[in-house]
């Protein structure tokens, strides 16, 4: 029997990943996406997916939830970007913490399992590395604060409505139908754009900033894993990641190796970025059996072959 999934920000980088992915393991999937970040032509194909264009929010989805015509919910859906919400506040708090609680108001009672979409930046400058879930949350930007303030809200749902949730907490995710032409995309997809357009690269700080670079495979099968995880979950957080990190400058002089000597134009460090990232993901392994299906340099080179260059 083929479950019903709610997928928000269907439209999105992870969020269309996931639909593929859904629809060819036999799921029934609607997605929401208002398409202010998300792109149509990234669902274009997708056989059996039924799109709503509309605010995740909005009437019709609170109505279907109450109804209870779905059985996960998996909540993309978010203005993203530490430094944009470091600039627009007041804009990202109303829709990444209140239309979510919204969203979350109407699965009460009729959703089995809320999967939810949170971020490695809830740690803020983690003092250990690889960093555990239980590594106390210090986040540094409103967009970090958000996903700390949804995982609190998630485990209070838990104890007070046995509202069944769990939360992921990606490191730098990255890969296919990931777009770079905003001054607040990733360094890899910015990067990719820039080498696509001929314009130069733009490279923060020093370089020497590390991340867990996790490619979208991973996420999108840590996704289902958690979906369809047979123990009641309370709002726990897993990490979701490689557990290893790569430096800017080795992913610059990866690129520089295969297409020559590019323009690079050095900028000032993001406001609210953290230097360094890395995952322990022992107990994301030990509850769901999750492995990383792509490690970094292979899907850095996947991520190359959609780009075309």
């Amino acid at each position: 029997m083929s479950r019903n999934a709610l997928v928000t920000g269907a439209a999105g980088f992870i969020g269309s990943n996931l639909v593929r992915k859904l629809l060819e393991e036999g799921w029934k999937v609607t997605g929401v996406d208002d398409l202010s970040s998300g792109h149509l032509e990234l669902v274009e194909g997708c056989k059996g997916l039924r799109l709503i264009v509309d605010d995740f929010s909005g009437a019709q989805v609170v109505a279907e939830l109450e109804r209870g015509d779905y059985d996960v919910v998996f909540h993309f859906a978010a203005i993203p970007r530490v430094s944009y919400s470091v600039d627009h506040p007041s804009e990202t708090t109303l829709t990444n913490i209140s239309k979510t609680v919204k969203l979350m108001e109407a699965c009460r009672g009729t959703v089995d399992r809320f999967v939810f979409s949170s971020s490695s930046s809830v740690y803020g400058g983690a003092e250990i590395m690889p960093t555990p879930t239980d590594h106390p949350r210090d986040p540094k930007s409103p967009y970090a604060w958000h996903k700390s303030s949804i995982e609190d809200l998630l485990r209070m749902f838990g104890n007070l409505y046995d509202f069944d949730s769990v939360c992921l907490r990606y490191f730098n995710v990255f890969g296919p139908n990931q777009y770079g032409d905003s001054p607040y995309s990733t360094a890899i997809s910015a990067w990719c754009h820039a080498i696509k357009e001929g314009t130069p690269l733009r490279s923060d700080g020093t370089g020497e900033q590390s991340r867990d670079m996790c490619y979208v495979d991973n996420v999108v099968d840590m996704n289902i894993r958690a979906a369809n995880h047979a123990e009641p979950l309370r709002g726990e957080a897993f990490n979701v990641a490689c557990g290893d990190r790569t430096t800017n400058n080795e992913i610059l002089a990866a690129l520089k190796a295969r297409f020559g000597d590019l323009d690079i134009d050095h900028a000032p460090p993001r406001p609210g970025d953290v230097m360094h990232t890395q995952a322990d993901i022992s107990e994301t392994e030990r509850v769901f059996g999750y492995k990383p299906l792509v490690r970094f340099w292979p899907g850095f080179e996947k991520t190359l072959s959609w780009w075309d260059i």
